[in-house]
């Protein structure tokens, strides 16, 4: 018997994540440390001021459409202490014979951060949600759009 703790598997079996479609991911930081953000910022604001790591992990997600064609960012947000994105894979042209799966992509994303800073500052893991219809699509674009505004109700909000 080990002590190790087992993490449950987050993906849904069987589920192609390298496939066409639209994806909503949040990545949180390590221990949810407000990071992203600089600390002056109020709890409700209209724009966000961006850190010196916040504007590193901008230009992180902003580059993943240029290493990775079929791959679009639709939306994203940088919150104190995690990442909104709408992701989606396009495979109109043709897939690639090793088409990058959304884990891939984070992960890359992630070690990029963490070579420019110097150390990791994420979470393991990350939430994937596969958006299903335009409904959920706009559901989901309205989310990102005002969670600045209200961070101070947002579920990873900390003091």
């Amino acid at each position: 018997m080990n002590d190790y703790t087992t993490r449950k598997n987050t993906r849904l079996k069987d589920y192609d994540y390298s496939g066409a479609g639209y994806y909503f991911i949040t990545i949180c930081s390590k221990d949810k440390q407000k990071t992203f953000w600089n600390a002056s910022v109020g709890a409700r604001i209209a724009r966000p001021q961006l850190s010196d790591i916040g504007m590193v992990v901008e230009k992180a997600i902003e580059h993943i459409p240029h290493k990775y064609s079929s791959i679009k960012i639709d939306k994203y947000v940088i919150m104190p202490n995690h990442i909104h994105m709408i992701f989606i894979i396009d495979n109109a042209h043709g897939r690639a014979m090793r088409a990058p799966t959304i884990s891939t992509v984070i992960n890359q994303m992630k070690g990029y951060v963490s070579k420019q800073i110097g150390h990791s500052i994420w979470q393991k893991l990350f939430h994937d949600h596969i958006i299903r219809d335009e409904e959920d699509y706009l559901k989901i674009w309205q989310y990102i759009d005002d969670n600045p505004q209200k961070w101070n109700e947002d579920r990873y909000y900390t003091e």
